[in-house]
């Protein structure tokens, strides 16, 4: 039984060489909860989500999802969640549609269930006319937009998203911002992201992490971290935050 609990990560520390990346990281995401870890680039938020994704193993520590071990449980986990990497990428000489049909014929052993995922992710995409077009004719924008696509087609019941608008520009993040919203509370998905701009968090996040240095210096709310540090934004209570720890 894991009590409500989607996310549990515990004491985790990542080393790479001589590097330590993660800090004795520790922290819970409930059920269809939309959860954000902030900070600066180099803070640890991917290599945290890479873990979370069964993509790095920890040096110590564990992580479970749902229940499952991250590291002994690794292929339960995959079946059950969706990673959108920062620098994710797409066929470049096929179409967003023929990228998706692949896509969901991976994931999906009954034909029909691809063909409905895909339609699926046609609309998640919003990009019309423009998915049968090549990828390599797309902008940023719209190669995210197709990445996000393909993220919430497959129904995970976990979605990671590090990242997710680094990048864009004003109107495709936040048609993305929208569609992480919408998406995740109109289908009770559980969604983990990381982002260094904190007002995007506050606008999606039902409750956030600040992350420093691999380590969670601040959680809650977005009202409750606001109150508590006399701050009218999230970047404000960060900056406090940092310069008092």
């Amino acid at each position: 039984m894991n009590d409500g609990i989607a996310v549990d990560v515990r004491n985790l520390v990542k080393f790479f060489g001589s590097f330590k990346a993660l800090d004795g990281l520790s922290f819970q995401v409930k059920e269809r909860e939309i959860f954000g870890l902030i900070g600066p680039n180099g803070a640890g938020k991917t290599t945290a989500l890479r873990i979370l994704a069964t993509l790095l193993l920890p040096t110590e520590g564990f992580v479970k999802v749902f229940g499952y071990d991250v590291v002994s449980q690794a292929a339960n986990v995959r079946r059950i969640i969706s990673y959108l990497a920062e620098d994710a990428g797409a066929y470049r000489n096929l179409s967003g549609l023929e990228y998706l049909s692949i896509m969901a014929r991976v994931y999906f052993h009954s034909k029909d269930e691809a063909l409905e995922a895909v339609d699926r992710a046609v609309n998640i995409s919003g990009l019309g006319d423009k998915i049968h077009d090549k990828i390599k004719t797309y902008s940023k924008g719209m190669k995210r937009r197709l990445q996000i696509a393909r993220v919430f087609m497959l129904k995970p019941k976990l979605a990671v998203l590090d990242e997710p608008t680094a990048g864009l520009d004003v109107v495709h993040a936040s048609y993305i911002r929208k569609l992480i919203r919408d998406y995740a509370n109109g289908y009770g998905v559980t969604v983990v992201m990381s982002s260094h701009n904190m007002l995007e968090v506050e606008y999606i996040c039902s409750r956030i992490a600040l992350i420093n240095k691999g380590r969670i210096v601040a959680e809650g709310t977005p009202d409750q971290l606001k109150a508590s540090w006399n701050a009218s934004n999230l970047e404000e209570v960060f900056i406090k935050v940092v310069d008092v720890g």
